[in-house]
């Protein structure tokens, strides 16, 4: 990484998103936009197009049509690797620009953000590209006189609605797997970050991709993503996102197609810390970064500390201590450790939380105020409430920003108890040293992904899902292809 390579991208001028539909730019039907406020420096950095119901039904009928007429669908598994290999090319070749058009959208750190966003995304083209072909159907264990063939089909149309907190890591764990089924997608990206999304499209399609298997719809997810969850004509729909959100989508598959909707919809994860634990400077960094990393902003964020009484008042010391010199800032200096809050009412939302966390008895150990606040931008400290009880809210509900709720436990049961009082089950962390105790740990809190001795970057190859309110289905790993395949039978007598 190169600061005055940076420091080049962050002023280049960045065109109107116009949405693509069947490989065609065009604007909104009504011509409507939407401004691009930069959460850096507030500023409107450009326009997106502001897509409408006709939009979004124009997009899936072009995918529809794209499917139907095999130009993907029917291509041979070594052709969708060769264009999803390219891709991945693409992508690392143009990854600093993705990534400085994605922070100026978004606010994620820059040394961050080239990392999760076209590093991952690039990753994550490759391992689906390479899985096109080592995924077989099966012969069943019939009589001699039949023969019972199990296929693996693609669904067909494929609508996928993605946050903004990593739009292309995010985006490219629900395109990719559906692209190497042979689906074709209709993108819906958050209206607060959909530039570099329309930039990987632009790049698939430079890598060979046939027009109209990836369409991408901008927009407002009141009207955008609702349409898409309403379409007739959509097979499968993926999300990430709030779980408000999760359960309309679940209505609009009600209401109309019954089409499988799958979602993962966030967390409040736990972060046991034990007296045992093999390294306290370690947990206590690791805990930091786990939830104050691009301005917690992350699914799977350690939101909630969980430290054993007898190591509580020195454990919390370090958290907090790590807390207040973390550098907060521009987020395209590579300098800066967390950067910018996605949006004034992200921030604002933030900032009641802290409010209504001490007024039902919490402590504020450090942390609680906006940042920054003469640049224009979104910038808030990173914060640690102490005496937080399982009733209040910062112990309940996802602020989505750099906020640890602190509790503490006196022996392992309890831990278990603290850790699974909560609707979410997205992620948790464990750390011991007792080899018994971290297997009873990863049983008994209920997550779909259970840290040890470490938090997050669990690569491609497991699958991540949540349990409980935080969602069902999975994406990433080999598991994720089961989204967006059929099984069909051929029963067939000899």
């Amino acid at each position: 990484m190169d600061q005055a390579a940076i420091d080049r991208l962050r002023t280049t001028a960045v065109s109107p998103g116009q949405l693509l539909i069947g490989g065609r730019l065009r604007g909104a039907g009504t011509g409507a936009t939407l401004d691009v406020i930069s959460p850096i420096d507030g500023a409107v950095l450009t326009t997106i197009a502001d897509a409408g119901p006709d939009d979004v039904e124009a997009a899936v009928e072009a995918a529809r049509r794209a499917f139907e007429q095999q130009s993907w669908s029917g291509a041979s598994p070594a052709e969708r690797k060769k264009v999803m290999h390219r891709i991945a090319e693409l992508i690392e070749k143009h990854a600093l620009e993705l990534a400085v058009l994605g922070v100026r959208d978004n606010g994620t750190e820059i040394a961050m953000a080239l990392k999760a966003e076209p590093g991952s995304a690039a990753s994550t083209f490759r391992y689906y590209a390479e899985a096109i072909d080592k995924v077989y159907g099966e012969v069943a264990p019939t009589p001699n006189n039949v023969l019972g063939l199990i296929h693996r089909e693609p669904v067909g149309v494929v609508g996928a609605i993605v946050p903004w907190n990593f739009p292309l890591m995010i985006g490219a764990w629900k395109i990719a797997p559906a692209l190497a089924a042979g689906n074709s997608v209709v993108l819906k990206p958050a209206e607060t970050a959909s530039l570099a999304l329309l930039r990987l499209a632009e790049l698939c399609h430079e890598a060979g991709l046939p027009e109209g298997v990836l369409n991408v719809v901008t927009g407002q997810g009141a009207v955008a993503g609702e349409a898409l969850g309403l379409s007739m004509g959509v097979d499968v729909l993926a999300f990430t996102g709030s779980g408000g959100v999760g359960r309309k989508l679940l209505e609009y598959s009600a209401r109309s197609n019954l089409k499988r909707v799958y979602l993962e919809l966030g967390g409040k994860s736990p972060n046991i810390v034990f007296a045992d634990a093999p390294d306290l400077e370690a947990a206590a960094k690791t805990a930091a970064f786990g939830i104050f990393r691009n301005s917690g902003q992350v699914c799977l964020a350690g939101s909630r500390l969980l430290v054993e009484q007898s190591i509580r008042n020195d454990f919390v010391a370090r958290v907090a201590d790590i807390a207040a010199n973390m550098k907060v800032g521009d987020p395209l200096d590579l300098a800066t450790q967390a950067g910018a809050i996605n949006s004034l009412g992200q921030l604002d939302k933030n900032l009641s939380f802290v409010d209504r966390a001490q007024a039902e008895g919490g402590r504020l150990v450090t942390g609680g105020k906006r940042l920054r606040e003469e640049t224009g931008g979104f910038y808030t400290e990173p914060t640690v409430v102490d005496d937080v009880t399982p009733q209040m809210e910062i112990a309940r509900e996802e602020a989505f920003g750099p906020l640890l709720a602190v509790q503490t436990f006196a022996d392992e049961a309890e831990a278990v108890q603290l850790a699974n009082a909560t609707d979410y089950g997205l992620a948790a962390a464990v750390w011991t040293s007792n080899l018994s105790r971290a297997h009873r740990m990863v049983r008994a809190v209920k997550a779909g992904v259970v840290h040890v001795n470490t938090y997050g970057g669990a690569d491609g190859t497991v699958p991540l899902g949540g349990v409980k309110q935080s969602g069902n289905g999975h994406d990433k790993s080999l598991h994720a292809l089961d989204k967006f395949t059929d099984l069909k039978t051929a029963w067939i007598a000899l």
